[in-house]
């Protein structure tokens, strides 16, 4: 007996060898759902284990395409599942619906394998009863059915005489249509089956038409076509052709399911890391982007300007005495005023600019496609709306906070030259007294 081993536990191999190898069975190893499917490695083999793990393919949904397929070996064939644990209730029910008969744990001792695998080797290899897969036959002649049965018989199948509402309720695989005096009836016949969820494989029996006839059959969804007298290898050819073309749909199907599961995992991730890389360049408390953020935007900034002239502005802010608030309030309280001071920021800006905290109270902004004149309006406009609007505490006091700012734009320096030279601009505000704009004057 042949058993096929799909599974990446090599020790486990070594101990299928030496419990069968010797009793005369033959133990083949795959390491790959996938390859396994593409190679169809189970032909020839009368019981089959497969790791229950696998990327993109796993061992359950690998005996679930077994099952499905149109020979009647393969629904025969026993399917283990190989665990690296003992198997829970959940492995049971997908087991179940998977159509499996059983597990096998990967550390498995010589002894259990040979209970549970050594009765199957001994000719117990069948599931039950073997059945034959139905195949329909459409006004096939008599003759000719009784001579296509003969043929299909050597394959798992079985033929008998159908109806489209038959087709429906069996999902045959293959299907015979006898050419009858209508075309016009074989080729809506032909457009019923290939519009069943699952369109079987038309082989029309029947003297070759002209060319426009045979063209609108083969257009209507025939796949083969047989001319009379029939012989025993040209139905043979045509029902492994049907075979193959059934094994190269279920490998499409398989890998349209790969598709769209990497598409979801690609989605999932993209979506994982946007949310990683809003937490890495957002200050959790105020909401603003960080410093991180403002260093790469500012890069950008410097970059695009030297190449393509496009102007912007950059503001520093930094609140006024700050220490004194946490020092006579509470850090609680500081936190609430540098959140309604960023609230108030980013409300004033357009959606093309941009806001950041940089530090513990400095604030900076970009604002895109921007004068200094205008600027230094936005700055003022924020400048009042954080003086003039008091933060209200819970317990009913009010803090009157204010910022100073600093604020210029690009003159060929790098983007360091820049920041620092702003920077100096704005502690110019601080010693002329704080609350106020002060612009770093253009080289232009």
């Amino acid at each position: 007996m042949n058993l096929l081993a799909i599974t990446q536990h090599a020790m486990l191999l070594e101990r299928l060898r030496t419990a069968f190898e010797g009793a005369g069975h033959s133990v083949t190893a795959v390491p790959d759902h996938l390859h396994a499917l593409a190679d169809e490695a189970w032909n020839g083999a009368h019981l089959m284990l497969a790791d229950g793990a696998g990327e993109p393919l796993d061992g359950y949904r690998l005996c679930h395409l077994l099952r499905a397929e149109s020979r009647s070996l393969f629904r025969n064939l026993p399917i283990f599942i190989i665990l690296d644990h003992p198997p829970t209730e959940a492995d049971r029910a997908r087991l179940l619906e998977m159509d499996g008969d059983g597990f096998l744990e990967a550390d498995a001792p010589i002894q259990t394998l040979l209970a549970v695998l050594g009765p199957l080797l001994e000719g117990a290899g069948h599931r039950g009863e073997e059945a034959r897969t139905r195949i329909l036959a459409f006004g096939l002649p008599a003759a000719a059915a009784r001579r296509v049965n003969a043929v299909v018989r050597h394959l798992g199948f079985e033929l008998q005489p159908g109806t489209l509402a038959q087709a429906r309720a069996l999902v045959p695989p293959i299907v015979f249509l006898g050419l009858g005096r209508s075309i016009d009836r074989t080729q809506a016949l032909l457009a019923g089956l290939a519009a069943l969820p699952r369109a079987p494989y038309p082989i029309l029996v029947g003297p070759l038409l002209d060319e426009a006839g045979q063209r609108r059959l083969l257009t209507a969804g025939a796949m083969d076509w047989l001319t009379p007298p029939l012989s025993d290898p040209m139905l043979l050819h045509a029902c492994r052709k049907a075979q193959e073309w059934i094994h190269m749909r279920r490998i499409q199907h398989e890998c349209q399911f790969q598709i769209h599961d990497l598409v979801e995992q690609r989605r999932a991730l993209e979506l994982e890391t946007s949310a990683l890389r809003s937490e890495v360049l957002t200050d959790p408390l105020t909401e603003l982007l960080n410093r991180r953020a403002f260093t790469q935007n500012l890069d950008h900034a410097i970059n695009q300007w030297e190449r393509h002239r496009r102007s912007f502005v950059l503001i520093l802010g930094d609140l006024d005495y700050f220490k004194l608030i946490n020092d006579r309030f509470g850090h609680l309280v500081g936190d609430k005023v540098l959140t309604a001071v960023a609230q108030r920021i980013s409300t004033s800006l357009r959606r093309s600019d941009l806001a950041f905290r940089i530090g513990g109270e400095e604030f900076a902004i970009l604002l895109s496609e921007s004068s200094l004149k205008a600027g230094a309006e936005v700055a003022e406009k924020i400048r009042r709306r954080i003086d003039e609007l008091p933060v209200t505490l819970e317990s009913g006091q009010n803090v009157f906070p204010t910022m100073s700012f600093g604020l210029g734009a690009p003159d060929g320096s790098d983007s360091a030259t820049l920041f620092a030279r702003v920077d100096q601009t704005l502690y110019l505000a601080k010693r002329k007294g704080r609350n106020r704009v002060e612009v770093l004057p253009s080289l232009d």
